[in-house]
């Protein structure tokens, strides 16, 4: 039988095993249900894959824990698959936004980023010993914290990639093309501390944080560069404590993309240098890179180029895509090891209430997936 034959044969019991893993809700801050979901996908990962010939359990403290399980293969060598089980969408959301299947699409929270892509990665194993396919090993690291930035979670990938042919990571496609680039990302808070006063009475007594912020926000919106794919954001501003207070206190959360590694470090001087026009305000700033950039290194591209001639073999022209978003690809791509990325579903909506699954895709990708494990053999 086709590996194509085979992925279209299955779509139908995969969109079961679709629906179950949404409607496990596992939003990133919920320890209580990421525990209980993440006890779902090992009981899906054996109930297809059968016991692991290796499983490592990795406490993630307040985060959602690390699995490890590794499947032995018929040829040398074991493939990375790096999954995360974790969403934005806190628990609660699937009473207002139910799973559904509607003219070709699923829809549902998380379903596109990214519990189709980890529902994939596990059929495609499955596909590949049922057809009696070579493949190496393939070990699944599943997390629960990506979408925090993979606090907990980066050591254990960082070593689970040590010695992989490749590391594959089920995050989504963009419109079925493979993600060989992404920014790397920095998270910053700049507080500001004032002198409180009468705004009335005695405004000059005053040293208002808020307006000293503003000037802070003026220059980080300056230090953006689209020439070198540099963006910074303001998104969040607390301050003050009424309308006719000097306010004493303020602050900002600051997110920075970058394309080239060594933007980090003039971002990093444009954060030591803030100045403001009044002597009076003090300022502070932490924070620090959380992903450095994925650029795509030599062994990254052989990938990429082999994952083409797969798809060439199935009729299909794969392309490859630079994206600003930021996944647990970005710490493997950095240990130039070999890394593709959005090898998982072709839909829309990541982190929005329009997130779907372009369903007709699900068998193409899973059978990407087998093509290359076996072709890696």
């Amino acid at each position: 039988m086709l590996i194509t034959d085979w992925t279209r044969q299955a779509l139908a019991a995969m969109l079961d095993d679709l629906r179950a893993a949404v409607e496990l809700e596992t939003h990133s801050y919920d320890k209580v249900m990421l525990v209980k979901g993440l006890r779902a996908i090992r009981a899906l990962a054996v109930e297809h894959l059968g016991t692991p010939d290796e499983e490592v359990l990795h406490d993630g403290g307040s985060h959602g824990d690390i699995l490890e399980l590794t499947y032995e293969g018929t040829a040398p060598g074991t493939v990375l698959v790096l999954c995360h089980y974790d969403t934005v969408w806190p628990t609660g959301t699937l009473a207002e936004w139910p799973f559904a299947l509607v003219d070709g699409k699923a829809t549902g929270p998380g379903v596109f980023d990214m519990k189709t892509g980890l529902v994939q990665a596990i059929w495609a194993l499955r596909g590949l010993r049922e057809l009696g396919l070579p493949h190496p090993g393939v070990r699944f690291l599943f997390n629960g914290d990506e979408e925090i930035g993979s606090p907990t979670s980066r050591p254990y990938i960082e070593d689970a990639s040590e010695d992989a042919l490749a590391s594959l990571v089920f995050e989504a496609s963009l419109d079925g093309a493979l993600k060989t680039a992404r920014k790397g990302v920095g998270l910053f808070n700049v507080s500001v501390t004032g002198v409180e006063a009468h705004a009335g009475l005695n405004p000059d007594a005053g040293a208002s944080a808020i307006h000293a912020l503003a000037e802070i926000v003026t220059t980080l919106a300056r230090a953006g560069s689209r020439e070198h794919g540099t963006t910074v954001n303001v998104g969040l501003i607390t301050g003050g404590t009424g309308r006719n207070v000097a306010a004493g206190q303020a602050s900002c959360g600051i997110d920075v993309r970058v394309t080239d590694p060594t933007e980090m470090g003039r971002i990093d001087d444009v954060f030591a240098t803030l100045k403001v026009s009044d002597p009076r305000v003090s300022i502070s700033a932490t924070g620090d890179w959380n992903r450095p950039p994925m650029t795509p290194n030599a062994a990254s591209r052989r990938l990429f180029k082999e994952a083409r001639e797969v798809a060439a073999g199935f009729g299909w022209l794969l392309e490859e895509a630079s994206v600003g978003g930021a996944s647990d690809g970005n710490f493997v791509s950095a240990l130039g090891r070999p890394v593709l990325d959005g090898m998982g579903a072709v839909g829309d909506g990541a982190h929005a209430r329009h997130e779907h699954v372009l369903v007709e895709h699900i068998p193409e990708r899973t059978a990407l997936t087998m093509g290359l494990i076996t072709a890696l053999a």
